[in-house]
This record gives structure tokens, sequence and C-alpha cells, in this order.
């Protein structure tokens, strides 16, 4: 089943395997356990505040990308972009790329994404060397369904063995979306809240 359908799927408690204690002591807002990665990340990145458009195919995913500009008014805007393979593939939407941090938006990649908490883990692959309060509040960032790992470890150990011997730096995670001050806990202080815009390919 792919992860749009699972998304939108509803499972009654008797659907569910699970009956004992644990189960009614967890909030009904969290993701079972032991559901799949692709579905856990899905509501654990929803319920930190991002934006989720999910696309079976390239042609589905420039739709999106096109109803996120049509959304915020970000025609004929310049875009903050490291990315060349990005330049490409939304060259068709009449943008400007460039590497200014006044653009309304960056658009970027990712290492992984993480089932566990819903963050995306990003390095210097992605942010360069600069800090994410560097760049502009709002973020596109396009991934693959196939980039989604159960944990940060899982995550970590894929850029190490991806890149033996020259392992980036400035590995970070992006996790608090649109959170306003008085709902941000403890394990926030610090971190740099973003607008962001999750464009997800099918690729498995």
């Amino acid at each position: 089943m792919s992860l749009f359908r699972k998304l939108f799927k509803k499972e009654s408690k008797s659907d569910s395997p699970r009956s004992d204690r644990n189960q009614d002591e967890r909030s009904k807002y969290m993701p079972d356990v032991h559901t799949p990665a692709d579905e856990r990340f899905t509501k654990n990145f929803i319920l930190n505040g991002g934006k989720f458009l999910y696309a079976i195919n390239l042609e589905e995913l420039k739709e999106n990308f096109d109803d996120i500009l049509l959304e915020n008014d970000w025609y004929e805007q310049q875009v903050f972009c490291f990315d060349k393979h990005l330049e490409d593939t939304f060259k068709g939407f009449n943008l400007t790329f460039g590497q200014k941090g006044e653009s309304p938006f960056f658009l970027t990649t990712c290492e992984s994404l993480i089932a566990d908490n819903g963050s995306i883990l990003v390095s210097s692959h992605q942010l360069k060397e600069l800090k994410l309060q560097e760049f502009p509040q709002c973020m596109i960032v396009f991934a693959t369904t196939s980039q989604i790992v159960n944990s940060i470890g899982e995550g970590l150990r894929l850029i190490k063995n991806k890149n033996k011997g020259n392992i980036p730096s400035n590995i970070t995670t992006i996790k608090h979306f649109e959170t306003n001050e008085e709902e941000k806990d403890f394990m926030s202080y610090g971190s740099s809240t973003k607008n962001l815009y999750l464009l997800l390919l099918e690729d498995l």
C-alpha cells in the first residue's frame, strides 16, 4: 500500500492487533511504534507542523511545487538554492536561482527523513556551512520515500556509509515547524523554526 493511501486510511481500534495496557496509555495523537516507518514519519511530520505534499511521479511533483508557488505568490522570485539538479528539475517556473538569504524561500534536498520524530536530517551537502537561522523562513524540501529511516542513528549510519573518508559537516535535524513561542518546550530552545513544505516523491 502506498504512503499516500496509508496516510488517509482510517483504522478502527478493532483492526489493531495490540490490546495491552501500554497502548491505552499512549496518547491518541501518537503513532503506534509498530506501524511502518513511512506512516510514522508522515504522522509525526504533520504533528510537528510541517506541510506534506505526496507525488507518485515527477509530473505530479511539479504540480505540487506549482501549488506552493501559487499559494505564496512566489512566481518571478529568486530562490535560494545550492543544488544544480533541483534547478534543472524546477527550471520551468519562471524563477531565478541564486544563493542569497533574502530570497523568499530555500529549495533543498535532505539526507534522510526520520520516522521516530518526524524530523528532516540535513548536512553540509544541503546547508554548506551556514546555520539554519541564516536561511529564509520558508523552506521547500525535496525527498523520496526511500530516504525514510526509523531513527536519527540510522540516518547517521547512512551518511557515514555513503561518504566513507569524507563525512560531511554541519549535520543537524530540522524538526520544529510553525511553532508558537508559547508552544515551545525545553527541547526546542535554540532551534530554528521554519515554515516548511515537504515534496515527497514515491520511488519504492
